[in-house]
């Protein structure tokens, strides 16, 4: 069965599930989008991994990888297999050095743990047929409001209020470091992302 690598476009906040978020999987090779609606703590752990950050202490995606490489065990590629009824269903494919063999994960917590082995994301190309949007343009944009939910809903994080998000900007830049390390002691790593990001503009202008 032909498969269809899969890379990382965008992560933002869902249109249509109240505290979840939308991570949007794009066709290396096309224009075609996979957009999947995943739970806060995933969320969480792909965007710390995507943005290097370091939490105080380590997330159960962290404590599986270094689990994992202890007993030299290698997650080789991850694949997203099937989809039933708007839930999509994912699975490892690791090696010990002497054997292959396949786990089963929920598509959101491959991811993440994709991100932190930096191995390679497949789909199967009916998958992307059945599910998959193309973009007017190749741009990061979120998931149009049509679409199904794709993972069980977990407990989600708050979403930061716009004002305090517009606050940011009337801080000095030594006040959002001291916010941003104050965010990333609280394992607030949504808000810290949204503070690095106002940093980042401002090295820019």
């Amino acid at each position: 069965m032909k498969k269809v690598r899969l890379e990382i476009v965008g992560l933002s906040y869902s249109q249509t599930q109240s505290g979840a978020y939308a991570l949007v999987l794009g066709e290396s090779a096309g224009t075609r989008r996979l957009p999947i609606i995943i739970g806060g703590f995933e969320a969480q752990a792909i965007a710390i991994e995507l943005e290097k950050m370091s939490p105080s202490r380590p997330l159960t995606h962290d404590l599986f990888k270094a689990f994992a490489e202890t007993f030299d065990i290698k997650v080789s590629e991850v694949l997203i297999y099937n989809l039933v009824e708007g839930i999509f269903y994912a699975k490892l494919l690791c090696n010990d050095g002497t054997r292959d063999v396949e786990i089963d994960a929920r598509t959101s917590d491959a991811i993440a743990l994709a991100v932190r082995f930096n191995c390679p994301i497949f789909t199967h190309e009916f998958i992307l047929k059945s599910a998959g949007i193309v973009l007017d343009d190749d741009t990061n944009a979120p998931p149009p409001a049509e679409v199904e939910m794709a993972e069980p809903k977990e407990k989600a994080i708050e979403e930061p209020k716009k004002s305090s998000l517009e606050g940011y900007k009337e801080k000095s830049t030594e006040e959002l470091k001291n916010l941003l390390q104050t965010a990333l002691d609280d394992e607030q790593y949504e808000m810290a992302s949204k503070i690095r990001d106002e940093l980042n503009q401002r090295k820019k202008s």
